[in-house]
């Protein structure tokens, strides 16, 4: 290794032991890592964690209690209520992934775009960006998906589609604000175009605001789905889905409320795990942070 490849790579290493430091001296982050990484791992390899199918049925069992042969009990169907959260989690986090990177591959370029160049391309992305904020989040999803009919597919696609207008009004701030930077001139200076300015320069340095993003916008969506699937515009039943699960709970609330508890759990600890994850990446990749 050259001396100039030393000093071009001793300050990356140095900011790397940094942010590591700096992430492992935050209990709670370090936490909810380990517990959306556990998630991860169940989701992925759902089929060795379940001990039974998504749809395996044990019709001498109905609404059976917690045991040794069924750890979280049965359904009304007599399905294993464990088998269905660990399939109905990899359901969440495949829509949870796969919305949030579709949202990434939309908006990013057209707000890198429309920030860079500015004049009328930056009006009509500024005012259609509005217009679609003024939209909640679940409402623009549930819409999309009604007109799109309910499948997994169009549930991503509705998710993801709800979370560009917002990524975008952030991805054009962001440059804005990036394109009055110093390393700016210089880059057209030693002869890049728009392109390598745009990609090269720019979004990488807008990578921390964007991976803050990311794990606020993957529980979001996971919430999009199950409030999806409980209203049926989402993953139909019977197919695994923590929204779903929900929605077939509600009418044994009384006779047996586990069946809503532990697919509420599973939201309300993954979302919770993600936001803690997410506000401490936002404190550790801020520059203005001294420890």
């Amino acid at each position: 290794m050259t001396t100039a490849e030393i000093a071009v790579g001793s300050p990356r290493a140095h900011r790397a032991r940094l942010l590591r430091r700096r992430f492992l001296r935050r209990p709670v982050a370090v936490v909810c890592l380990a517990i959306i990484l556990a998630f991860i791992v169940v989701a992925i390899f759902a089929p060795l964690v379940a001990p039974y199918g998504q749809a395996d049925a044990d019709f001498d069992n109905l609404l059976a209690h917690p045991s040794w042969q069924h750890l979280f009990g049965t359904d009304e169907l007599g399905r294993d209520v464990f088998s269905r959260l660990v399939w109905g989690a990899r359901v969440s986090f495949t829509v949870g992934f796969l919305a949030t990177g579709f949202a990434l591959l939309v908006a990013v370029p057209i707000g890198l775009l429309a920030g860079y160049y500015g004049g009328w391309l930056d009006s009509v992305v500024a005012r259609v960006t509005d217009v679609m904020l003024a939209f909640p989040f679940v409402i623009l999803a549930i819409g999309l998906a009604a007109i799109l009919g309910p499948s997994l597919a169009t549930t991503t696609v509705a998710l993801g589609i709800a979370g560009v207008p917002g990524l975008v009004r952030i991805t054009r701030g962001e440059t804005l604000v990036l394109r009055e930077a110093d390393f700016v001139p210089a880059a057209v200076a030693s002869g890049g175009g728009d392109g390598t300015i745009v990609f090269r320069h720019i979004l990488p340095n807008m990578s921390s605001t964007l991976l803050v993003w990311i794990t606020v916008h993957i529980p979001r969506a996971i919430i999009g789905e199950a409030t999806l699937s409980f209203l049926g515009l989402g993953v139909r039943v019977p197919n695994p889905s923590w929204g779903a699960t929900l929605h077939s709970a509600q009418l044994y609330l009384s006779t047996a409320p586990r069946l809503a508890v532990y697919p509420g759990l599973a939201i309300v600890i993954v979302a919770l795990a993600f936001n803690l994850l997410g506000d401490a990446l936002r404190d550790i990749l801020d520059p203005r942070t001294t420890r």
